[in-house]
Parts: C-alpha cells; structure tokens; sequence
C-alpha cells in the first residue's frame, strides 16, 4: 500500500489495506496477483482459503501438489483413483 511522508521527521502514514476474506485492516497485508487479477490478504490461511484449488473427491484445500486429471484437481493419486481416473500415482 502507499505510504507518505508525515510532518513528523521518521515517521510515515501507510493506508492500510482491507482483506477479501476476512475483512480485517491489517498494516502488512500483502497482495496475490494471478490470472490477471489482484487479491489483498491480512495472512496465508486468509490468501489459502480463497485461492488453494479444491479436491473434487474429499473437498479439502489442496495445498501442496496435488494433481490434475482431465482438467479436475485432487489432492493426491487416491482421491483420483475413487474417482475413477487410472494411471495416476503419487511420487515419493
């Protein structure tokens, strides 16, 4: 966020910015630019839960790798394979 210099010598007033997902003002928010769009988060989980794909299988938020198959995410080789998707494995 921008920040300008105050009459006050070593002092400078930052706008704070407002977070999509929990609403909070927070001085360190930080912005995710992706896809052509910009979101302003106060923290990970905040930035996590708006951005992080979902497992078609178990809904959880994928988070690490996960895989695509047929343009469909899951968080990992088994959640694919009880979906039916073959030849999926996951590397160790």
């Amino acid at each position: 966020m921008p920040c300008t210099p105050t009459a006050a010598p070593h002092r400078t007033l930052c706008l704070m910015a407002r977070c999509e997902v929990c609403g909070n003002d927070y001085g360190m928010s930080f912005e995710v630019h992706a896809q052509g769009a910009v979101h302003v988060f106060d923290c990970f989980s905040c930035a996590i839960h708006r951005m992080a794909p979902i497992c078609e299988h178990c809904r959880c938020r994928i988070i690490g790798q996960g895989v695509e198959v047929e343009g469909h995410w899951y968080c990992g080789a088994h959640c694919s394979r009880a979906e039916g998707k073959v030849g999926i494995v996951d590397k160790v």
